[in-house]
């Protein structure tokens, strides 16, 4: 028992050294690729925790890696705007000059409750009342402009 729990110390202290050299946003703001590294390191994390027989490396060693990828994408997406696209995706007009897309709603599968619902959460109460919309890539910073 002693054991599980120095391992379990041990890959709590790397993950949060993997996790503070991968970046400082909360979890609502991460990428997509973001969070599957954090699920997978936890998956990763969890198994030579847990069983005292496999090697603390076969988790550390994998979880190393997905820093490395993490890091390697960071810098593809700092350098070439193309690959942010792909790997990010880009932000989404929802209303544009007071007018709903309604076409952009059912592709970002968004719908009229929901817009209504994130407005009236940015004070914004009636949909008359906003220029525009745009639905961000980490879909928790959304960007709103009154018309008033």
């Amino acid at each position: 028992m002693l054991v599980t729990f120095t391992r379990s110390i041990a890959l709590y202290i790397i993950i949060l050294i993997v996790m503070r050299l991968m970046g400082k946003r909360e979890i609502g703001q991460l990428q997509p690729f973001e969070l599957a590294i954090a699920i997978m390191i936890a998956d990763l994390a969890s198994i030579p925790m847990a069983d005292t027989g496999i090697p603390i490396q076969n988790g550390i060693i994998p979880i190393l890696g997905l820093l490395s990828m993490h890091l390697i994408i960071s810098m593809i997406n700092m350098k070439s705007i193309k690959a942010r696209e792909i790997i990010c995706g880009k932000p989404s007009i929802l209303i544009y000059r007071g007018r709903i897309a309604e076409d952009i709603l059912k592709k970002e599968r968004i719908t009229i409750n929901e817009l209504e619902e994130r407005l009236r959460s940015a004070n914004i109460v009636s949909l008359g009342d906003v220029e525009y919309a745009i639905l961000e890539t980490s879909r928790s910073a959304n960007s709103y402009s009154k018309t008033k």
